[in-house]
Formats: structure tokens, C-alpha cells, sequence
């Protein structure tokens, strides 16, 4: 069961990052297909596939934020990404807003694939830069 769930959301994470990263570019090239009734509510479905199936994880591996750094680490930046690609794709007021925002997103989103995968809440400690 455990491979069943783990591939789910690693396809979801894929798909998910698919779907952002070219309603994003549509954004900045103010393309119309933002405004499709499908491109506005297949990710609600993609995402929310992707979060069950990370709660699935969790308990299936009793493995919970709060008591596991990396995992808390995750659902803080998952939060924040929602709430910045959010501003990305719909609230942002500019365009210079949206944009910016777009590029914190997918920064944000590459953290997390980062710590899922070091499972550890700083992922970049151990590289040099020197």
C-alpha cells in the first residue's frame, strides 16, 4: 500500500508542478487560457489528490509534523507556497506582483521537493559554496 501512495503523490508533485508552471508562463504572457473553466479547477483536483495522499503517507509511516523537522519544515513552506502562487495566478494587484511572486513560488516549491527528498528541514546546509 505503501508504494501505491507514495507514487500518487510523487505523480502529483510532478503534475502539480506541470499545471503551476504553465498557468504561470500563460500569466506572464497574459494568455487567455487562464480564463478555461478546466485550467481554473483541475489543479483544486491534482492538489487536493496530492495532500491526501501526504496524509496517507504520514500515517502510514507515523510520521507527523511537529515531532518530525523536516515534515514540519514542509507543511510550513506547502502553506506558503499556496498562499504565494496564489498571489502568482489571482490576488496579486500588478503585474510586477504577480511576477514576483510566481518566481517565489516555484523557489518555494523546489525547497520542498528538496527537503521531501534529504528529509531534513535544511536541505542546502551541506553544500559549499567556498
Amino acid at each position: 500500500m505503501y508504494l501505491v501512495i507514495k507514487n500518487i503523490h510523487v505523480f502529483c508533485v510532478i503534475v502539480t508542478f506541470v499545471s503551476f508552471f504553465t498557468r504561470g508562463i500563460w500569466m506572464l504572457q497574459d494568455n487567455p487560457r487562464l480564463q478555461y473553466q478546466w485550467v481554473k479547477t483541475l489543479p483544486h483536483f491534482i492538489d487536493t489528490t496530492l495532500l491526501l495522499s501526504g496524509i496517507g503517507l504520514i500515517m502510514l509511516l507515523h510520521q507527523y509534523p511537529g515531532t518530525q523537522a523536516w515534515l514540519t519544515a514542509k507543511l510550513v513552506a506547502l502553506l506558503m507556497y499556496i498562499i504565494i502562487g496564489g498571489i502568482a495566478l489571482k490576488y496579486g494587484k500588478t503585474k510586477t506582483i504577480k511576477v514576483t511572486a510566481f518566481w517565489l513560488a516555484l523557489a518555494t516549491f523546489f525547497y520542498l521537493v528538496s527537503v521531501a527528498l534529504t528529509k531534513t528541514a535544511i536541505p542546502f546546509d551541506q553544500i559549499s559554496f567556498l
